[in-house]
C-alpha cells in the first residue's frame, strides 16, 4: 500500500495522538471541553486531521441516540473518539459533522 500522507498543523496549541504524537487538531478547532467520552473527559472539535473513520452505527448516549463513527489515528490505529454523523434530537443537531477526542488519548505537541 505505500506511505500515508499526514498533515502537520501549526499554531499555539496542537493536540496529538498520545501513542505516536501524530497531529490531530488545534486549540482553534475546539468547540467545547464539556464532554464525556467512553474513558473520561473529552473535547468537541470542528476539524480533526490524520484520522481514519470506521463504519457508522447508532449509539445510545446520555443526550439521546446518535449515528456515530469511531475515529482512529492514521499512523498507529489507536481509537481516539468518534465523529457525529447524525443526531436524532433537535437540540443535539449542532454536533453533526463534529468530532469527539478523548482527553486521556491526547498530548500537547510542539
Amino acid at each position: 500500500m505505500g506511505m500515508r500522507y499526514r498533515r502537520y498543523l501549526a499554531g499555539e496549541r496542537i493536540y496529538g495522538c498520545s501513542h505516536c504524537k501524530t497531529h490531530l487538531a488545534t486549540i482553534h478547532a475546539m468547540r467545547s471541553r464539556a464532554f464525556n467520552g467512553q474513558h473520561g473527559r473529552a473535547y468537541l472539535f470542528d476539524i480533526v486531521v490524520n484520522i481514519r473513520e470506521g463504519d457508522p452505527c447508532d449509539r445510545a448516549m446520555t443526550t439521546g441516540t446518535h449515528t456515530v463513527r469511531d475515529i482512529y489515528c492514521v499512523k498507529c490505529n489507536t481509537t481516539l473518539g468518534w465523529k457525529y454523523d447524525k443526531a436524532y434530537e433537535p437540540s443535539q443537531k449542532y454536533k453533526e459533522g463534529k468530532f469527539i477526542l478523548e482527553r486521556n488519548l491526547l498530548v500537547d505537541v510542539q
